[in-house]
């Protein structure tokens, strides 16, 4: 449900903004950055909460509120309202994905079984966005855009049953329940400035001093929250968890890698529809292929990471991806989605299911018990910046080069297309070297640690391996 409701309501938002009357496009990216900036802003705190106060009860809070906010934003009257639940759907996913994530940790022995849940996981998490394309052009073409939301309801009601009925209550091994409220206020805080201030670099200009401004305050609010930290007996996020197996360096891994996925996404979405003239149905079927290749690869991974471990898989995915970009970098006014768009959405989505399964057993690997939530809260938060930040830098390439483009090559035919094209091609030039980034991080940073079947306690609680 958290996954897909990013990408679900992509489809959307033209129907949303004549649904709803909007003034301005520019206010109808809040229904996108109020999601983003909740769910990244809170997502250290959520993960926390889960090990302090019971991962099976933030879990079910969690998704109980992410329900409520479904329905509320469905109902939305008004451009305000739909900001505002998309907002309470956003802090709902902060608290429910991390205890997610750590309730799988703590119930899986680390070795095999975890293995194998975690390549289920990392297929629907990297599947979820491509399928939430699909789910979201169907309801939206023959529903209507209020359903991308509604949807969520049912099965936010059979999650929370189930979760009832076949979940243990779980809490980390600790001697204290102490929430480093200051830190978690700082870390929010922090993180909520850091993601506005890259969502809105491009709108106000990088350069600009409202820009400045905001990132100066977000890096100074988060070097205060690491302070904090250091100087805290019972820290939100305790420092010595980086120095944990491969915590730091998967996290590195991570942000470039999500920055070139939503190059993929975000800009083949605007290709499809815009020059190819798909409707948003056929704009989402032409992204089913990414779902079940990821799946098959996905599902696949725990077999091959236990043969050859987590290293190699992340050094081979991010070449997958810049090889699908380089692809994609040939799409042209007049193209054809089999011909130019199809081969390099498969290549990619190959490196995809690879790097997501791969990606979250090295973050987890030799991570104890107590600190399970903890490192999912911080994995989530690495994905969603990492995302922030790519789509940030990307858009502000793509338009600069439309601009440049339209610029040189006045009274071209079609100039308003071959303009947004060549900008697509600049952002995927850009998406390839973030994609070579997390080929560096891996190869240099990300260490291979062999993996041990052990014994659980009674809580099915994971024992660290060396």
């Amino acid at each position: 449900m958290v996954i897909l409701d990013v990408s679900i309501v992509n489809i959307a938002l033209p129907s949303i903004y004549r649904g709803l009357h909007f003034t301005s496009t520019s206010n109808l990216q809040w229904i996108v950055t109020a999601y983003t900036l909740a769910f990244g802003g809170f997502l250290l705190f959520g993960g926390r909460a889960a090990d302090l106060y019971g991962r099976k009860k933030m879990f079910i809070g969690g998704a109980a509120l992410f329900t409520i906010g479904s329905l509320l934003t469905g109902l939305a009257q008004s451009s305000g309202m739909i900001e505002v639940t998309r907002a309470i759907q956003g802090f709902a996913g902060a608290f429910l994905s991390p205890a997610a994530l750590s309730i799988l940790l703590t119930t899986f022995k680390e070795g095999k079984d975890r293995n194998k849940a975690l390549s289920i996981w990392g297929g629907i998490a990297a599947g979820g966005a491509a399928f939430g394309v699909l789910l979201g052009g169907i309801l939206t073409q023959y529903l209507s855009w209020r359903w991308n939301f509604f949807v969520n309801v049912p099965v936010g009601i059979i999650v929370i049953l189930a979760t009832l009925y076949f979940i243990d209550e779980s809490t980390a091994d600790l001697d204290h329940t102490h929430m480093d409220l200051k830190g978690a206020i700082l870390a929010t805080a922090g993180l909520m400035l850091l993601v506005f201030g890259l969502t809105k670099g491009s709108a106000y200009g990088w350069t600009s001093h409202k820009s400045l401004e905001i990132l100066g305050g977000s890096l100074l609010i988060l070097i205060i929250f690491i302070y904090n930290e250091y100087r805290s007996e019972h820290p939100l996020v305790p420092l010595s968890i980086f120095r944990i197996a491969n915590v730091a360096a998967a996290n590195l891994t991570q942000l470039p890698i999500t920055g070139s996925l939503y190059s993929m996404f975000f800009f083949v979405t605007l290709y499809v529809q815009d020059v190819l003239h798909y409707s948003p149905v056929k704009s989402g079927l032409s992204f089913l292929p990414i779902t079940f290749v990821i799946g098959i690869i996905a599902t696949s991974m725990s077999k091959v990471i236990g043969k050859i471990g987590y290293k190699k898989p992340l050094m081979v995915a991010p070449i997958f991806l810049a090889a699908g970009l380089f692809y994609l970098t040939h799409v042209k006014v007049g193209g054809s989605y089999f011909a130019d768009v199809f081969p390099g959405l498969v290549i990619m989505s190959a490196g995809l299911g690879m790097v997501f399964v791969a990606i979250t057993v090295a973050a987890t690997t030799g991570v104890p018990p107590r600190e399970s939530g903890l490192a999912s809260g911080i994995l989530n938060t690495s994905q969603q910046i990492g995302g922030s930040i790519g789509l940030a830098i990307l858009s502000g390439v793509a338009a600069s080069q439309t601009s440049k483009f339209i610029m040189h090559h006045a009274g071209q035919s079609n100039l308003a297309l071959q303009a947004q094209v060549s900008g697509y091609h600049a952002a995927f030039y850009i998406g390839i070297i973030f994609a070579a980034i997390s080929f560096l991080t891996a190869t240099f940073l990300v260490r291979q640690h062999k993996q041990t079947q052990t014994t659980g306690n009674t809580d099915n609680m994971v024992a660290v391996s060396g």
